[in-house]
Formats: structure tokens, sequence, C-alpha cells
């Protein structure tokens, strides 16, 4: 038997729950591409994005992925030959520096494994050992999705201007934009990545990049920004084309309007500590569940470095893909994979999982797919700590 039936709701670190508000705002047909409300509906959405990011800089969209960000970023960052320094926290971070890899680019990794934080000294012990400044842009996730690790953006500046070095700093903030807090301007980034399918609440097909002054006088010879990758004409188009280099993503533009009117709407100190309660709702369903059992445990040990828009988790190889299919397929909540931790083909991949708490979620949301999950501990006689759901209330009653 199943309990299954019913509206489903999917727990992935994206593409994140999409309101009900965007869909309808998305379902139009096509509009005039070459005058009217669409223009003026675009034109408003630069100075929001700028206000999300917490930049007065410049902002470009591309239709695509995050993965299109990446490259987005990278192709306008370098040319050929020239160096990126990645920090890795995660699959995601060294996912970037392939991609940049692949471009052309010479890629050195500081890979700080699965579980920890970006080391500090380390980074600023290596650009001061770059005599010769060769290395022109650090790259790091804010948080890496697959981890679910958060770097310490600003601390990071502070490290970077600390070895007296001239690299621009860009910043991967797909997992984290509109769920954690996010500062451009003020701690320093030069260059920011995201894409609309996670804390946008939007279909995936938009990806952005922000960037300084500074970037844009620094970057604005690349060989590698073609036509289509090249920000200059997206952020300061002569003709309304020139955003898109070519048509509009129209349903996904006027959905991403609304998303926005939603952030607005609740404000965005709001949204963030709705992320923060919820993450927090989470972590201490875990800690209750751990202490009954120590192969269940979150990925990231200190609160201080954990990512508030989704949750990296073990449970112990085969219990993490045994629990996601018996909340799947008996209660209707799904929950992400591992990424990262092991191969697929490796019997310790079905030992992790990923609980997405990010955009369009609220407290009976997050608390339910809990109750479902302790749910599937009990049907599969999987050991784990009593208390969960009453330690995820609390959470849940402080932060409101």
């Amino acid at each position: 038997m199943t309990l299954a039936a019913g509206r489903p709701y999917l727990a992935i670190p994206g593409p994140s729950v999409i309101p009900d508000r965007v869909l309808r705002a998305m379902h139009r047909g096509s509009p005039n591409i070459y005058e009217g409300p669409l223009i003026d509906m675009v034109a408003s959405l630069m100075p929001d994005l700028r206000q999300l990011a917490g930049t007065t800089g410049h902002v470009a969209i591309y239709i695509g992925n995050g993965h299109a960000g990446w490259e987005a970023a990278n192709a306008n960052l370098f040319s050929r030959g020239e160096k990126a320094l990645v920090l890795a926290t995660g699959q995601f971070g060294l996912s970037w520096a392939n991609s940049a890899r692949a471009m052309g680019v010479e890629v050195e990794v500081l890979d700080f494994g699965k579980s920890s934080p970006v080391d500090l000294d380390r980074v600023e012990a290596t650009l001061r050992a770059d005599a010769g400044h060769r290395i022109k842009a650090v790259l790091t996730t804010h948080v890496d999705t697959a981890s679910s690790i958060r770097t310490d953006i600003a601390a990071l500046r502070v490290a970077m201007d600390a070895a007296g070095h001239p690299a621009l700093l860009a910043v991967d903030c797909i997992a984290s934009l509109g769920c954690d807090e996010f500062r451009m301007d003020d701690w320093g980034a030069d260059v920011m990545v995201s894409a609309c399918q996670k804390g946008l609440m939007t279909p995936p097909g938009l990806a952005f990049v922000w960037f300084s002054e500074s970037a844009r006088l620094r970057c604005g010879r690349s060989d590698l920004a073609t036509p289509y990758w090249a920000w200059g004409p997206r952020a300061e188009p002569e003709e309304f084309w020139q955003y898109w280099d070519g048509t509009a993503p129209t349903s996904h533009l006027y959905g991403l309007r609304e998303a926005l009117d939603m952030i607005r709407e609740e404000g965005l100190p709001q949204v963030w500590h709705r992320h923060r309660t919820l993450a927090g709702a989470v972590w201490a369903a875990f800690e209750a569940w751990g202490a009954g059992n120590p192969a269940i445990a979150l990925n990231v040990a200190d609160p201080a470095h954990r990512g508030c828009s989704v949750t990296a988790a073990r449970f112990g190889a085969p219990h993490a893909t045994r629990l996601r299919e018996w909340c799947e397929t008996k209660a209707g909540v799904t929950l992400g994979i591992g990424l990262g931790m092991a191969p697929s083909t490796d019997p310790a991949y079905h030992g992790f999982l990923r609980v997405g708490h990010m955009g369009h979620v609220n407290a009976h949301m997050t608390l339910g797919a809990l109750a479902v999950m302790e749910a599937g501990l009990v049907a599969l006689d999987i050991p784990h700590g009593p208390g969960a759901l009453t330690a995820a209330a609390r959470v849940v009653a402080e932060g409101a």
C-alpha cells in the first residue's frame, strides 16, 4: 500500500518548488518582443537583481542553467592560458574547475575535501607564493550544492587582500542566492554567478552573472568571450535583443518577475531568516536521529559552515537509498541523491542523501518532510534516536 496520492513534495536541492504565482505568470502566449510591456518589464528586473545580489555593479542574463553561468563567467574572466585558482569544498567546486579547464584556462585546485570549509591560511599562502601574479581570479562556491558547505566570502576577501594579490574573486551563488545572506559589494566579490531554479523559484532556464566595474575593465579583452557569451552587450545593450543575443526567454522572464516580487513582498532579511530557521529544524532532526545511530550524521559538523538551502547527510549504505525510495513511493516526498561522496557504482553511494529546503518552502513543508523521513526510518527498521520531530518543531516555534 502507498500513501503517496495527493500533491507530491520535491525536497531536492533544485529545481525547487515552483510557486503557483510563478506558474500563472508564465502561463501566457508569446508577447511582442520588439516593443511594449515586455521591454518595460525586463528593465524592471535589473535593479531588483542588483539588490538581491547586494551590488551596484553590472548584471547579465543568459538562457541556460548554472553550468551556463559558469561558462559565461569563465569566458569573460579569462583568455586561453590564463590561470584560475579554484577553492573546492565539494563536487560543484571541482566541476567549475573542470569547466574552466575544458575551455583552455590553466587551473590550480585547492581541494578542501567533502566536509571541511576553506582553509583561509592555505589560500593566503598560495596567493603569496604566486609572486608573478599569474592567478587572475579565485573561483569558489558560496554554498556547494553537493556538500552543503558554506564559504565565508567576506573572510576570504580579507585573506586575499592580506596576501597583497590582485586576483579577482568570483563566487558561485547558484545554491545560495535568495536563501543565504550574500552581499557582493560589501564582501568584495568581483563576479557572482547564479541561476533561477533554486532560491529564485523559477523553472531552470536562466543564468545570471553579476560583475563589478573593476572586473569589466580587467576582462574586456578575453579571447574566450564569443558573441554569445560576452557580458558587455548583455549588461549594456543598445537594442533589446542584445540582452539575450537573440530571442528573449519570455515565459521565464515573466516567471522571474513574479518570483522577485514575492521576495520583495516578504523582505530579503525575512527570506534569509526563514531559510535559517528551516535549515535549523532539519539539523535538529538529524542530530536527534544520529544520537541513536552513529551512522546517521550531517555532512558538515560545524553549523557555522553549513548552507541554509540544502543539507547533505549520511545514513550508512544502503539506508539512504532505501529511505529515499520509501519516502517517494510510499509518502510522496522526493529527497535528493548524494553527490560527490562516492561513485554511483560504489556501494557506499547508497549511504548519502540531501534534503533541499530552498525557495518556496515553509514550516509545514519542512516539518512534513521530516515526519515522512521518520516514518520511513520506522518502516524500514533503520536504527535512530528519538525526539527528532519535537526538536525540529522547537526550532520552528522559536524562529517564528
